[in-house]
């Protein structure tokens, strides 16, 4: 018995040691970068951590526009109208209608309202009073639930699923409103994991997705969540759905990448093993990553986020010049995975690329070399 204490005692001493070392030294392994601190970010042109933004993957000067405008004035029509200048069917609109209703829900948290005070977000609650048929407003507002249920309540408790299918609900209008628009069955895909769909109903729901936009990364992202062993399915059936999707990608498709984020959800959540990083599993799907952002259209706003988990892979791989490169295209944004799991995204990017600045100039790079 006392053996065994021991040993868990020296398993508890490595996880913490190699925490240390991810901050201090770089990705464990076959060399030795010198201390992330000893690099300067900054003389390669990046952001200070202060300045980075957490709202977005990438930039979308637009959006921050009239996000700014919407929330100074409280008044919607501003991004009423963006929405409805931009494609149903592209991956921009998911990302503004998650923007606007993320703004919203934030803005509730940091305002709940009280005896004569306004809650915060209330330029959404009157945008669907005053423009109830509006389709925009709409798929704001069933997103806004969706963010509201997972970032206020206990999934699996009764105010969880109260929100829940409420949004269902939403999801359901809101489709009505735009029978073409992909959007309202996407936002309904958070909902089919929130209450645990069964499986034949919530392929019904993918099926409605990919008649309206077959090749919609977003879509994948949300459906790949349900597949994945901590909800509704496995590891198997998560790296099958994210291999078919790749294998039936369209030329400069980035659905080339959905295997990197199915390895990526199902990290070990201790890995004491530094070659796993090196491993032909995870070697094939940041080749395949790679491919897609090379091979896709530099203005796909999914780009960023497939950037973004490059980096944090890359980074673990030791692979520093290509995360070098990587951060040379996204710095000045971090709204993507894996950095919105921490409770201070700038910071958890921030670390990484300092890792990545520290392993580049150790292996004889410098700004110099660097291709811009």
């Amino acid at each position: 018995m006392e053996i065994l204490w021991v040993l868990m005692a020296l398993v508890m001493l490595g996880f913490v040691l190699l925490q240390i070392s991810r901050r201090r030294r770089g990705a464990v392994g076959l060399v030795e970068p010198g201390h992330p601190d000893a690099a300067d970010p900054a003389n390669y042109g990046f952001a200070r951590e202060e300045e980075l933004d957490i709202r977005m993957p990438g930039p979308d000067e637009d959006l921050l526009d009239v996000l700014d405008l919407v929330q100074r004035t409280q008044d919607y029509r501003g991004a009423q109208q963006l929405l409805a200048g931009t494609e149903a069917k592209g991956e921009r609109r998911w990302q503004r209608v998650q923007a606007f209703a993320g703004a919203a829900s934030l803005e509730l948290r940091q305002r709940p309202g009280g005896v004569g005070e306004t809650p915060g977000g209330q330029w959404l609650r009157v945008w669907r009073a005053e423009a109830p048929k509006d389709a925009g407003g709409a798929a704001v507002h069933a997103e806004f639930l969706v963010q509201q249920a997972w970032r206020t309540a206990t999934p699996g408790s009764d105010d969880f699923r109260i929100i829940m299918e409420e949004a269902k609900a939403a999801c359901g209008e809101a489709a009505l409103l735009a029978p073409g628009d992909p959007v309202p069955y996407i936002v309904e895909l958070s909902v089919a994991r929130g209450l645990g769909y069964p499986r034949e109903e919530f392929e019904q729901l993918w099926l409605k997705i990919l008649d309206r936009a077959p090749n919609h990364m977003g879509a994948h992202l949300a459906a790949l969540q349900y597949w994945c062993e901590k909800w509704h399915g496995s590891r198997e059936l998560a790296y099958s759905f994210a291999e078919a999707a790749a294998a039936r990608a369209p030329r400069g498709s980035l659905l080339a990448a959905m295997p990197l984020f199915a390895v990526f959800e199902h990290l070990p959540e201790v890995n004491l093993v530094s070659g796993f990083y090196q491993s032909e599993v995870v070697t094939k799907a940041v080749h395949g990553a790679l491919h897609a952002v090379h091979s896709a259209d530099r203005d796909d706003p999914m780009q960023a986020h497939v950037r973004h988990l490059l980096v944090f892979f890359l980074v673990r791989g030791e692979r520093w010049a290509e995360a070098m490169n990587q951060l040379m295209v996204i710095d000045g944004h971090v709204g993507a995975l894996p950095w919105t799991l921490s409770s201070d995204p700038a910071a958890e990017f921030a670390v990484y690329r300092a890792l990545a600045v520290a392993g580049y100039e150790a292996n004889g790079g410098s700004p110099a070399t660097l291709p811009h």
